[in-house]
């Protein structure tokens, strides 16, 4: 009797350690996950208007959800865990609900601790992500039609997102207008996404980390250099 004791004891034991042990590795692999997925933000993820550079913005951001509520729109959500966006951070996806570009930013006002940027008083200057044409086979301008909706839900039209012509290489004797975007002017507001045609969007707004690269400091532009600004300046220096 004593004997089966023993064995039942030591078996119980050995069965208490390995669900211990399952725990812990679970508990391992959830917390690697939540830390990768707290520094990273995914390219379907936007901040809302005046957003700190990422890391930064992780910093200073207090997880409170006041943004969230002051938006009349409904457009910002709070990340959970089972969302791309790290978990607690306010964050929208253009394909659902654009931001509406409010002239007062309700988002921005409502922000206790500067993770959104309070001296953004202009909301044509938010950089919440930049478009760009992901897939020009199902850009419907782009195929020798008339489509022009991003064009024309752009709050900053003919400023950030222009029409260009171009030859149809498809068709010798049309033309094709091709939907432009100026990184520059463009706020990230979604609403070019949001009103693509195609069942999956060709134009989609990424992050601006993601969307513009940048030259390394060695590279020097010929036209940024010395040289060509002392050739322009003799060449405006020469009557004809």
């Amino acid at each position: 009797m004593a004997i089966q004791l023993r064995k039942r004891t030591r078996r119980q034991f050995i069965y208490s350690m390995a669900r211990a042990g399952c725990v812990a590795g679970l508990s391992g692999s959830l917390l690697a996950s939540y830390a990768k997925q707290s520094s990273s933000l995914a390219a379907s993820s936007l901040r809302p208007p005046g957003a700190l550079p990422e890391p930064d913005f992780l910093g200073a951001c207090s997880r409170c959800g006041l943004c969230v509520q002051a938006c009349p729109y409904d457009t910002l959500k709070l990340a959970s865990w089972l969302d791309e966006a790290p978990n607690g951070t306010p964050y929208f996806e253009a394909r659902d609900v654009p931001c509406e570009m409010c002239d007062h930013i309700p988002c921005v006002e409502a922000c206790p601790t500067g993770a959104l940027d309070p001296a953004l008083d202009d909301i044509d200057d938010a950089r919440m992500g930049v478009a760009v044409i992901v897939d020009r086979e199902s850009c419907l301008n782009l195929q020798g039609m008339r489509c022009d909706v991003c064009y024309r839900v752009c709050p900053l039209i003919d400023e950030a997102i222009t029409l260009e012509m171009r030859p149809n290489p498809r068709q010798e004797h049309h033309a094709l207008f091709e939907p432009v975007v100026n990184p520059d002017v463009c706020t990230g507001c979604g609403k070019c996404e949001h009103g693509c045609i195609p069942e999956d969007p060709a134009i989609k707004v990424l992050p601006v980390a993601q969307a513009r690269g940048k030259i390394h400091d060695h590279f020097q532009l010929y036209y940024e250099s010395d040289q060509a600004k002392e050739a322009e300046s003799a060449g405006s220096g020469v009557e004809s």
